[in-house]
């Protein structure tokens, strides 16, 4: 049997506060996991339907991001599909879970689309605008990493951490918030 394919998907605008958590989350788990030939991991940002490809190309796609149901700073809930559809009025009060809710619908007229597992965490704070995370956010994320790091074991895909120092997520947000283009384009290109 092939292995199962599986896309980790961190989804968030990362203007937005505690918004940018699943950008956070994954580039946290790309920097201090190895990462297995079999998972793909997509800092989805804000790319919305442009991200419909991974539901119908994958085995398997967890998608990991801000929730709006009720309960207190970083409470964690994870939905499948058909929970997620099931639920969709109380899973459509963001832009980010009304394009998911929506993804899944069209994709489930596909007979090609894979299992789609949602978690979420509650927020502080998704409104002011500003490239950090809050306090009270930023002290669940080590739970967010254990719910996804234990999605992924019970997918088939268990991650060992880096033997490197750990990359925190303080130094995580500080890169976002404070690009460098070095950062992103190898300057020795432009260097005669």
């Amino acid at each position: 049997m092939a292995e199962q394919k599986i896309a980790l998907i961190g989804i968030g605008n990362i203007m937005f506060h505690d918004e940018g958590l699943g950008a956070y989350l994954v580039k946290y788990i790309e920097e201090n996991y190895e990462t297995p030939d079999n998972l793909t991991i997509v800092e989805g940002g804000t790319l919305g339907f442009t991200l419909m490809t991974y539901y119908q190309e994958y085995d398997k796609v967890i998608v990991v991001g801000t929730g709006s149901k009720s309960g207190p700073v970083g409470t964690i809930n994870s939905e499948n599909a058909e929970q997620v559809m099931a639920n969709e009025d109380a899973t459509r009060k963001t832009a980010n879970e009304v394009e998911i809710t929506m993804m899944i619908e069209i994709c489930s007229f596909h007979e090609d689309m894979g299992e789609v597992q949602l978690i979420t965490m509650v927020p502080h704070d998704i409104i002011e605008v500003k490239n950090a995370m809050t306090p009270e956010a930023l002290a669940c994320m080590p739970t967010l990493v254990h719910a996804t790091l234990d999605e992924l074991a019970n997918s088939g895909v268990t991650l060992v951490k880096k033997i490197s120092d750990e990359v925190t997520f303080e130094s995580i947000i500080h890169a976002y918030a404070n690009p460098k283009i070095s950062d992103f384009v190898d300057m020795s290109q432009f260097v005669s």
